[in-house]
């Protein structure tokens, strides 16, 4: 069985390890339980915060016992990695609705075989300041704080004492799971390895220096063009699909740069190197065809979504394509053409040349007649050359849209209202 440090690492997906020697030997003696965190600053990951996990996802894979920590506790008061400023603190509530609703999302990627969802929440809360400055406090030394560069980044614009405190709170996540369920190994984005080694620290002070604690994170990751990884022309990429539609995550992974696409296929799927190496060939020798960037899309659409997610964006991506959209159902419809212009159209039967106008599409009834004889307008896939012809709502799409297109690819969605 291949090292999952080697293959982590042909991957591209190690950018620092602590004692790499012994964690290698650890990882081939015996089932390891690792770790990673993610505090509820909203409601839903985006792609950008599924590397890590994707890596701790590997771990399960290869029969170790994976934890993901919510961090009911530490997002109370806010990390300052990766931040120039102080964050705006959540009221509890608001806490506690993000930890539902990751826990919901991670049950889903994860399934239930080796794997342990936690809240920091419920250790953290019922440790009493007095405890938390004679038991932690006095073990943490404010010089080497300072150095840590999430901290010394920030000493410019100055950092309240509740976020300087976060690496102690993380250090005692990872000295508790030690100590409750035997995690060895923490693993997360580059940005947190101060964190990380804290807790490292701290566990070789309480338990022993011979204690095995390890860390483990992933490289910051960038674009061929040198732009954050993770963002679209809509913003952040969601893993909800209420945020982001299947359709719209799986048109993200399908657009990816050549450059990148065989980087994203190591880090975003579970295919063998051999079957990856053979479709970074094709990347070189038929572009055009995008094999690698569709490969991309369906693996992790279908990690994130499921296969019928799959099937669904592929089917919609087809009828835009041909132009063929009278098979769609209603909800392929809301996912494809999220985007596009959009128009409010009654829902009784009217002409077309008049519907044209009065939904905004054309701005005269001129030019709607004029595209209409020249066979430039298409309603619900079908083309229209009749001046007469009426266009009724109830025919087609749950009676919820229209779906006009003026030539090849204008496509406007009319959305019919009461």
């Amino acid at each position: 069985m291949t090292n999952i440090i080697d293959e982590l690492k042909w991957r591209g997906a190690v950018n620092q390890v602590s004692d790499e020697e012994n964690l290698s030997k650890l990882l081939d003696e015996k089932s390891v339980g690792v770790y990673c965190g993610t505090d509820p600053t909203g409601d839903s990951l985006h792609v950008g915060h599924l590397i890590p996990f994707m890596m701790l996802k590997r771990f399960q894979l290869a029969g170790h016992r994976a934890f993901i920590l919510i961090g009911g506790g530490t997002g109370s008061i806010g990390d300052p990695s990766g931040r120039s400023t102080e964050r705006t603190l959540q009221t509890m509530e608001q806490v506690h609705h993000n930890e539902e609703a990751l826990t919901s999302q991670m049950k889903k990627l994860f399934g239930e075989d080796n794997i342990t969802i936690v809240n920091n929440y419920d250790w953290l809360s019922k440790i009493s300041l007095l405890d938390f400055l004679r038991d932690y406090g006095k073990l943490f030394n404010i010089n080497t704080m300072l150095n840590k560069e999430v901290v010394a980044s920030r000493l410019e614009v100055g950092i309240s004492f509740t976020e300087f405190t976060y690496q102690i709170l993380q250090a005692v996540d990872f000295h508790h799971l030690l100590l409750e369920n035997d995690v060895q190994l923490q693993i997360g984005g580059a940005d947190q390895w101060g964190n990380i080694t804290a807790g490292i620290d701290l566990i070789h002070k309480m338990e022993g220096s011979d204690t095995q604690a390890f860390a483990l994170t992933i490289p910051l990751m960038l674009k061929a063009d040198g732009t954050k990884f993770g963002k679209s022309a809509g913003g952040a990429v969601w893993l909800d699909p209420e945020k982001t539609t299947p359709y719209e995550f799986y048109q993200f992974w399908l657009n990816q740069d050549d450059r990148d696409v065989v980087k994203y296929l190591k880090y975003f799927t579970f295919l063998g190197k051999e079957e990856i190496e053979e479709l970074a060939k094709k990347v070189k020798t038929e572009p055009e065809k995008r094999e690698a960037q569709r490969r991309l899309a369906e693996e992790v659409t279908e990690f994130v979504h499921g296969k019928e997610a799959v099937h669904q964006a592929e089917h919609i991506s087809k009828a835009l394509f041909s132009g063929e959209v009278k098979d769609l159902t209603a909800d392929e419809i809301e996912q494809g053409f999220k985007n596009m212009p959009t128009v409010t159209v009654n829902k009784e039967p009217e002409n077309i040349v008049e519907w044209l106008v009065e939904s905004g599409i054309e701005k005269s009834k001129r030019q709607a007649r004029e595209d209409v004889t020249n066979g430039a307008i298409y309603i619900n896939g079908d083309r229209i050359k009749d001046l007469e012809f009426m266009i009724d709502p109830s025919k087609q799409f749950d009676g919820k849209f229209v779906i006009a297109r003026r030539g090849k690819k204008r496509y406007f969605l009319g959305r019919v209202i009461d």
